[in-house]
């Protein structure tokens, strides 16, 4: 079966009464483009201020448009090194706002949903927002859970079981890896923007550590409230005065400022295996020294966003639309006021074309640091940012954000409003020129987390040298991708022992018919359809979608000579090409049919570690099937098709098998196709019952 896989437009309609219309219209010389009108003129509220005694400084903007209101707390302590106990800031976050010494848990949270209110903490930061008539409720509950926190041994051991269960969900994933293995190398595993929450340090944490934590760093001492909304001055100063100014400082301490990590001598590959992957996650790496104040600041938000910033970008309109390796590819680079950020250009693309995907990353970056880039381009890129920024400004929590950025970096009062004047401003020539300086190919770090066995041969071919990590950012020796067949094992014998695994081949034989109902999971999704598959020897098939409340959703039919696909109602024949690859396909075990022209066995090597048989399946591009070599039974399939130009690789992970009238059958099954992950769990199994011929017409 073939995969089948808005930029919304602005209209701005002006009328106009006229009455000598002729007159008008013989002035319009519609061969010249209109000049474009003057930047939005930026006005932001100035904040009212004030502090408390204990350290707090509060900001207040009144904006009478909404009856609304925001509240931001930052607590400036500096980057924090947690060390052997990393992860005890997230565990005080998450149990912060849930409930105080003086009200539970529950109804706290009930009281909030009354409200129709929000409210949340961070380890170093809280925000909560409410219709304007309840202000003085919603702030004495934000105080009150700040300074009264509920922290007990109940629900620090049900966060730090929760903790502990994320990391095991995130043992395979890929991103996750990409994300923890990037900051330790860039700013090294012993640092504050470089460590990352293990289960050895989760494991060392206990109750009185998030507690030490709170005292320690939980303080109005450096504190700042920003309220944004339909207030008064006056009132909201009285009442914050009130709730949050017996709030104890603590005694000041000492902030540490981060360093920079001096990058690589020459560009490297740190190359983390994951034999598991889907695809592999790129990401072009180097540190910088760029803060909010720099003169360059404003070129570099738009050489960015020329490079990798959007959809129309260098990176994206070569990794995506021109060769279809990836839905995306960007760019990002950090500003901070300690001067310790990174650039970063990042894609994650199929095995095949990881080396290919690398090489057209640098040639980008090369390509805006070597030429001018086109005033069209340029002027593209500023008239999009100053869209975004514009319309960013009707959400209070940019105002808020914006004032707190005034203050953490040191900024002059107008730095704001003369934002987009800075922005157009940009030539070029800045962009050349900060591209040379901050965007990195030469002294970088190109982090890549992928199935080494299909990727790195052709790695090496680039010339760039690898070095090798574990998924913790050790360094590792190349790790053994291909290990030696016993003598005996080939393609045949694999098949062989893959059906004696599952029942024999008498009993497979005897399996005309399967049907195989599942709870179906699709990541973000908020409903769990049920996916029913039934299947009749030789090559009749159909598979239907059915949503709770909603009915079938999709089906598709086979009946061994025509079928069709039918999704919102509308049917859709079968295409030639659809019918040929449905009638030689054999939709109960393949195994038993292949010849030794069908498939060909690849290698043996190691998958969530268990050794595994590599067969490749002749006939297609890519597939592949990989059999366990101690049990026999099949453990994945991996398949490329087309689909929108773009070639798709689906994994489909079969485990928890189960016997059915004699056969083992995989009752769990885990699909990934590009991004998007579905998950079948099977409730029902049925061997030659439950299915008819009339199933499939």
């Amino acid at each position: 079966m073939k995969n089948q896989k808005n930029y919304c437009l602005r209209l701005l309609t002006l009328a106009v009464c006229v009455l000598f219309s002729g007159l008008i219209f013989a002035q319009i010389d519609r061969s010249v483009q209109p000049k474009p009108g003057p930047s939005p003129k930026i006005t932001l509220e100035k904040p009212q201020t004030f502090e408390l005694k204990n350290g707090i400084t509060v900001l207040v903007v009144e904006n009478h448009k909404l009856p609304r209101l925001s509240i931001s707390m930052r607590i400036d302590n500096g980057p924090i090194y947690e060390g052997d106990k990393s992860g005890v800031s997230s565990l005080l976050s998450a149990m912060l706002g849930n409930g105080t010494t003086s009200i539970s848990k529950d109804d706290f949270n009930d009281e909030i949903d009354f409200l129709g209110a929000s409210l949340g903490f961070g380890a170093q930061s809280g925000f909560a927002s409410s219709l304007s008539k309840y202000q003085n409720r919603i702030i004495e509950l934000m105080a009150d859970a700040a300074i009264n926190p509920l922290l007990t041994l109940d629900e620090f051991e049900k966060e730090k079981e929760r903790a502990l269960e994320g990391l095991k969900g995130d043992e395979n994933s890929v991103d996750a890896a990409a994300s923890r293995v990037g900051s330790a190398l860039s700013y090294g595993k012993d640092s504050a923007y470089g460590e990352f929450v293990s289960e050895e340090s989760l494991k060392n944490i206990n109750l009185e550590d998030v507690i030490d934590f709170y005292n320690s760093y939980f303080k109005p001492n450096n504190a700042y409230i920003v309220i944004v909304g339909d207030v008064n001055y006056k009132s909201i100063k009285k009442l914050i005065k009130k709730k949050f100014g017996n709030w104890e400082a603590s005694k000041t301490l000492e902030k540490t400022t981060p360093t920079a990590k001096a990058n690589v001598p020459k560009t490297e590959i740190n190359f983390i295996d994951m034999p598991n992957a889907v695809q592999s996650n790129i990401s072009l790496t180097s540190n910088v020294k760029l803060s909010m104040s720099d003169d360059d600041y404003h070129a570099v938000l738009i050489a960015n966003k020329i490079l990798g910033g959007g959809f129309n970008s260098y990176l994206n309109m070569n990794l995506r639309e021109e060769n279809g390796y990836t839905y995306g590819a960007r760019s990002g680079i950090g500003a901070s006021r300690y001067k310790v950020s990174r650039f970063t250009a990042s894609t994650a693309v199929r095995n095949m074309v990881t080396d290919s995907a690398v090489v057209e990353t640098i040639k980008e970056i090369n390509k805006i640091r070597d030429t001018f880039v086109d005033e069209e381009k340029l002027k593209n890129a500023k008239a999009k940012y100053v869209g975004d920024f514009v319309l960013a400004l009707e959400r209070p929590s940019t105002v808020a954000g914006y004032a707190l950025d005034v203050i953490y970096n040191n900024l002059p009062d107008t730095f704001y409003e003369n934002y987009l004047e800075k922005i157009n401003a940009v030539s070029i020539e800045d962009v050349k020129r900060v591209a040379n300086t901050y965007f990195n190919v030469d002294n970088a770090r190109i982090i890549i987390v992928g199935k080494g066995s299909d990727i790195v041969t052709n790695l090496e071919k680039t010339g760039i040298p690898i070095k090798y990590f574990d998924k913790y950012a050790n360094p590792t020796e190349k790790p053994e991708f291909s290990k030696p067949i016993p003598e005996g094992i080939n393609a045949t014998s694999i098949m062989v022992s893959y059906i004696e695994a599952i029942g024999g081949k008498d009993a497979v034989d005897g399996v005309k018919t399967l049907l195989f109902s599942a709870e179906m999971t699709i990541e973000g999704a908020p409903f769990k359809p049920t996916a029913i598959r039934k299947s009749m020897a030789p090559n009749k098939s159909s598979t239907e979608i059915i949503v709770p409340g909603m009915g079938t959703m999709m089906k598709e039919k086979f009946d061994g000579e025509s079928g069709y696909s039918e999704q919102g109602g509308m049917k859709n024949p079968m295409s030639k090409e659809d019918i040929d690859d449905k009638s030689s396909e054999k939709v109960l075990f393949p195994e038993l049919h292949y010849t030794l022209d069908d498939i060909e066995l690849i290698s043996l090597s190691d998958i969530d570690g268990k050794e595994v048989y590599k067969i490749k399946v002749n006939g297609s591009e890519e597939s592949f099937r990989y059999y366990e070599a101690n049990s026999g039974l099949l453990v994945r399939v991996e398949e490329s098709q087309e689909a929108q130009g773009q070639s798709m690789t689906s994994i489909t992970v079969h485990s928890d098998y189960r016997e059915v009238n004699g056969i083992l059958i995989p009752f769990s099954q885990k699909v990934t196709v590009g991004p998007q992950i579905l998950l079948f769990d099977a409730k029902e199994v049925l061997i030659n019952s439950g299915v008819t011929d009339e199933d499939f017409k």
